[in-house]
């Protein structure tokens, strides 16, 4: 080969393996120990629907809710800046008529003039349950889904090296939620299913690389081959990469508190998706023996022999 690589990707790869590990076990401890802060997508609870005649501040709206024990009341606009929707987790020790009441009072309190309440909805927890089951299959179906393409498209090796790096950034993710005790809701639940898609997205460039440098090499070692295509696909990683950080760091700081989880795990996701690209995926599958014989396209016999 013509290209020789500049860094050596895979001589780190075991070091590689150690922090990953640490990672994914420190992850799936905290999960064990601690779990998800569930939203109330998952555990149920009260949807609240408000009307006020003048543009809502909802950040002095969600100071006067925690000032009134209502600090894990989801205050968001809903079509318009005049109209709240207000969401809270199970509360048995009050009824719900005390509870809409108490909850109207609460955002009166920081609105210069009284707003009214339109439409109060509860979401039991069974509900909750079926959102939580689905969204597990979703993402089972995903693994699974991917799994298969890879192994159709080239082979098993880079499949299960694919979909191994996909658990590996799915867990250390919501290792990071479990860890500090942020809100897991359907939003963070759509961030994994994209972070899976952008992630593979990734794998498959260098996959398609390595693939590529495998048949026009013939006297290149496995680890020198994976290297180069490592090094020639960088450059599209970081700048995808970074393109994509940059975005999704402004829809942290400024996107509000609505979608503020999906950014912080789109965040999380993304420098995780891309350094599982670089130092897992490939690393694995030449760890399960990956060669040349497995990439190299199957040369049929054009000859043609004489006949008698």
């Amino acid at each position: 080969m013509q290209t020789v690589s500049q860094l050596d990707f895979l001589g780190k790869r075991k070091l590689a393996f150690i922090f990953s590990g640490l990672l994914v076990a420190a992850s799936i401890l905290s999960l064990c120990i601690n779990g998800l802060n569930l939203g109330i997508d998952f555990t149920g609870g009260s949807v609240y629907e408000m009307h006020f005649n003048q543009s809502v501040d909802l950040t002095k709206m969600r100071d006067s809710f925690a000032e009134r024990g209502f600090a894990d009341a989801n205050v968001q606009h809903f079509g318009s800046s005049e109209e709240v929707l207000v969401r809270l987790k199970p509360i048995t020790a009050v009824n719900q008529q005390q509870l809409g009441q108490q909850v109207l009072d609460a955002a009166n309190a920081s609105q210069t003039q009284p707003g009214e309440l339109r439409r109060v909805e509860f979401v039991g927890p069974q509900v909750g349950d079926e959102l939580l089951d689905d969204g597990g299959l979703a993402l089972l179906f995903a693994f699974i889904g991917v799994m298969i393409y890879v192994s159709v498209r080239f082979e098993w090796k880079f499949s299960v090296g694919a979909v191994l790096a996909l658990v590996h950034d799915s867990v250390i993710t919501l290792g990071f939620f479990s860890v500090f005790g942020w809100e897991f809701d359907m939003t963070v639940l759509s961030a994994l299913l994209a972070i899976i898609g952008y992630s593979i997205n990734d794998t498959i460039v260098v996959y398609d690389r390595i693939r590529e440098n495998f048949r026009s090499s013939r006297v290149s070692s496995v680890d020198e081959v994976t290297n180069v295509a490592l090094n020639e696909t960088l450059s599209r990683t970081l700048l995808t990469s970074f393109t994509v950080f940059l975005t999704v760091l402004a829809l942290v700081f400024l996107g509000g508190k609505t979608i503020h989880g999906f950014s912080v795990a789109m965040l999380i996701g993304v420098v995780v998706g891309t350094y599982s690209s670089i130092y897992v995926a490939s690393a694995i599958a030449l760890a399960l023996g990956l060669n040349k014989d497995d990439v190299m396209e199957i040369q049929r016999d054009n000859t043609i022999e004489d006949l008698p």
